[in-house]
Parts: structure tokens; C-alpha cells; sequence
């Protein structure tokens, strides 16, 4: 059968019926669509001479990785399935593969690139786990170690579509979106001299948190899956699922809406194509007659909105409760919190982002994890609504960015409190929706999803 149901349920002492697609046309559905992005996008890239999804994966077993936080991370969430002996095999094998590839790279003359032996050993995992385990170790096994392969894919597809991003849009919106950050107190130009006061020590920790943004998912992810071993029961919902749809959903904005941001575009980093050198001492002046500007190859239009403000909202709210609702301990909270504050201070910081991506991200981080959270609960009205509402305002945001950007700017007070107020209220229905009130509690559990 292609689907499960209706099977009925029981939440609240109440019976309901749920339409959900069986476990295995799930797998069936993620196993025929994932070879077939990265084979598209691997022609895609071959045609135009940058390095494909395939090749870069090829380089993680063979040559030198492009990352190193990636294969450990995805290492790490496949590690969640194991039990501690199993976990110290891998890590030791992981460790003494990379050492090993590293001599033999150093000896070539290579550079210092750590990466090999967790991808390595995240495969071998999958085989052992597929041929050699039965019952409970092998799902377990299986189910952490799919979280690990598609942390590691979704980055060899994001690579490929920050380059699709620029053959699709030759000419960038920078101009309409400085406007709007009139109306919001230039927060991009006030964090950059701010970083230049502080020094390049606060820099430095800054910069790790924005480009190590897997660790901490990991982390949250680890804390949340901690019992899934002793107890081989997985949650309904957890931080990876929301940070997988986040990535296959925001990106395709930047095609939509493309935008460099103000190092680029307002910048020394945009060299011919910056509209002057104004970041981040001097504001730019309003613009009477904003339009799309020409930046060919120079950078990725992957602004629009802030996908690093959405991972980091997602890690920021998976700190603050666990999959049954019970609080988290203080250090992750207080870990999420920073994360989320240092992720914030960065994109502004170091000119990635304007504040308007921040809010256009903030915002579609709370649609997305209101359509995942607590599967148990079902299309209620507040989670239609939630969902619902949410796309409106994005979509609302972004054409008001694209077509009222002069207007806000000359208004910026009123439009200002327009644009912050719409975030604040749809944040306020979020927490009042989610966690103002206990979850739902289903004594029936659903059949597990596939993240």
C-alpha cells in the first residue's frame, strides 16, 4: 500500500484520521530524488566549468575535502545510532584515516585538509549497518547515519547553486534593499563599526561561529537524539529536520531575489561592480530612481533572504525544550542563545547581510518549523494559520523590499515600525502557538518520517 490510512489516532482522548505516506515510499521518494538533483546539478556544472556536487564528493574519499566541519558533523549525527563502543571504533578509524590521508598529502606537497576518514567511516557505518545488524541496531544505525549523509549532500548542493545563483541573476536588487535598511537604522553599517571598534579578537570568534554554524546544530541535534540508543524510539520532529526544509526551501529565493550584500555591493570586496566604497563608515545616500544592478561572477546572490539568521533562529529554538517538552539545561540555552546573537552580529558585521534579509529569514525559519513541530498535532487552525501566515509575510516583505523600497526609505520611521512590528507579532503568535502552552501529547506514535 502507498499509504498508511486513514489510520486513526487518538490525542487528547480524541480520534482523528491521518493520511501519511508509509516509511517506505518515503525512502523510496528520497532515494530516487536525491541522486537525480546532484546528477542534474553535476551536468550543470561540468557545462560550465565549476566543480560539480559529484566531483566534490569524489575529492571527500579520494583527494582533499573542501570542508572539515561538515564530514565530522555528518560523522557526529550518525554516531547518535551507535552505542559507545561502536561510537569510539568509528571516531578512532575516522581519526587514524585522516591522519593517514593527511601524511600522504603533506608528503605531496598538499594543503592541511582534514575531512576523509568521516566520510569514510559515515559509509562504512551504512554498510556494516545494511549487511551486518539486525532489529534495533540496524534502524538505529541507519536513521542516524541518513541524518549525517544528507548534512554532507545538502552542502555539495549548496556549493553548485551559490554558482546557479549568479548565472541566473547577472543583475542584483542591492540598491532597493539598502532603502529599506534606511527605515531600519542601517543595522549593517552600525555592527561593522562596531567589529572595527571591538578588534579582531571579537572578529575572529564571530567568524568561527558563522562558518561553523553545522556545529552547532550538532550539538542541539546530539542533545535532542540522546536517548534514541536505550530507547529506540526517535521523535516526532527534531532541529534537523527543520534545518534540512530551511535549505531546500530558501535558497530558491535567491534566484527569485538576488542580492550580494553591502561588502559586495556598497564594498571594497565588489571592486568594479561596487557602487562606491561606503561600508561601513559612510551610509549611502537615498537613491530617487533604484534599480537592478549589473555584478557579474564576482559574488553568490544568496542574501535574500538570510538562510544563516534561519539556521540560527532553528538552533536558538530546538535549546530551549526537548522533543517530549521538557526545559534544556541551562548551557544549552545559553549556548543557543549565543549562537543565535553571535550569527545575528556576524552576517551585519562583516557586511554579509542587511537587516532586511534578517527579518525575510527570521520570518520563514517560524513558517517552516511551524509546519514541522509537533507532527502529533496535526493541520490544526493555529498551525494553518501559523504556516499560512507566515508565507504571506514573506512574500509581503519581499515584494514591499522590491516595489515600495523608496517609499520606505522616505519614510522610514512609519515604515520602519511597519516592517519590525509585522516580525514582532508574527514572533509573539509563534511562542504563544508553541510554547506558551504544554505539547500536545500522543500515546499513539506516528510512523517515523524520514528527515
Amino acid at each position: 500500500m502507498l499509504l498508511d490510512g486513514p489510520r486513526p489516532e487518538t490525542v487528547g482522548g480524541a480520534r482523528r484520521t491521518s493520511w501519511l505516506p508509509s516509511r517506505r515510499l518515503q525512502l523510496t521518494a528520497l532515494l530516487t530524488a536525491v541522486p537525480v538533483l546532484l546528477i542534474a546539478l553535476q551536468i550543470v556544472a561540468a557545462r560550465n566549468d565549476f566543480l560539480g556536487p559529484l566531483e566534490s564528493l569524489w575529492a571527500d574519499y579520494t583527494g582533499t575535502p573542501k570542508s572539515v566541519t561538515v564530514p565530522w558533523a555528518g560523522l557526529g549525527l550518525a554516531l547518535i545510532g551507535l552505542n559507545w563502543r561502536r561510537r569510539f571504533i568509528a571516531v578512532g578509524a575516522a581519526a587514524g584515516i585522516d591522519l593517514v590521508y593527511q601524511v600522504v598529502r603533506t608528503l605531496s606537497g598538499g594543503p592541511l585538509a582534514l575531512g576523509n576518514g568521516p566520510v569514510i567511516v559515515l559509509t562504512a557505518i551504512v554498510l556494516i549497518a545494511n549487511f551486518g545488524w539486525e532489529g534495533t541496531d540496524k534502524r538505529n544505525a541507519l536513521h542516524a547515519a541518513a541524518l549525517g549523509i544528507l548534512l554532507t549532500l545538502s552542502s555539495k548542493v549548496a556549493e553548485v547553486w551559490l554558482m546557479v545563483t549568479m548565472m541566473a541573476g547577472p543583475k542584483v536588487l542591492d540598491e532597493h534593499v539598502v532603502l529599506v535598511d534606511h527605515a531600519l537604522g542601517n543595522p549593517s553599517w552600525i555592527m561593522g563599526q562596531v567589529l572595527e571598534f571591538l578588534g579582531p579578537i571579537a572578529s575572529f570568534v564571530l567568524h568561527w561561529v558563522y562558518i561553523e554554524l553545522p556545529v552547532g546544530a550538532m550539538i542541539v541535534t546530539i542533545w535532542q537524539l540522546r536517548g534514541v540508543v536505550t530507547t529506540g524510539k526517535w521523535p516526532g520532529h527534531y532541529l534537523v529536520r527543520t534545518f534540512l526544509v530551511v535549505g531546500l526551501i530558501g535558497p530558491l529565493f535567491y534566484v527569485i531575489f538576488p542580492v550580494v550584500g553591502p561588502i559586495f555591493a556598497y564594498g571594497a570586496d565588489g571592486k568594479g561592480f561596487a557602487l562606491g566604497d561606503y561600508w561601513p563608515n559612510v551610509v549611502p545616500p537615498i537613491d530617487l530612481h533604484p534599480g537592478a544592478l549589473p555584478f557579474g561572477n564576482l559574488a553568490p546572490r544568496n542574501c535574500m533572504p538570510s538562510l544563516h539568521t534561519a539556521w540560527a533562529l532553528t538552533i536558538f529554538i530546538h535549546s530551549r525544550r526537548d522533543a517530549d517538552g521538557a526545559p534544556a539545561p541551562t548551557w544549552l540555552r545559553w549556548g543557543g542563545t549565543f549562537w543565535l546573537i553571535a550569527t545575528l552580529s556576524a552576517t551585519l558585521g562583516f557586511g554579509y547581510h542587511y537587516g532586511a534579509d534578517l527579518v525575510a529569514g527570521a520570518v520563514l525559519c517560524l513558517a517552516i518549523e511551524s509546519a514541522l513541530r509537533e507532527p502529533e498535532r496535526g493541520w490544526d487552525r493555529a498551525r494553518v494559520q501559523l504556516v499560512a501566515g507566515g508565507a504571506a509575510l514573506v512574500a509581503l516583505l519581499l515584494l514591499g523590499y522590491r516595489y515600495l523600497s523608496l517609499e520606505i526609505a522616505q519614510n522610514p520611521v512609519p515604515a520602519g515600525v511597519v516592517i519590525l512590528g509585522l516580525l514582532a507579532g508574527y514572533v509573539t503568535l509563534f511562542y504563544r502557538t508553541w510554547f506558551a502552552t504544554e505539547p500536545a501529547v500522543n500515546p499513539l506514535p506516528l510512523n517515523p518520517v524520514v528527515p
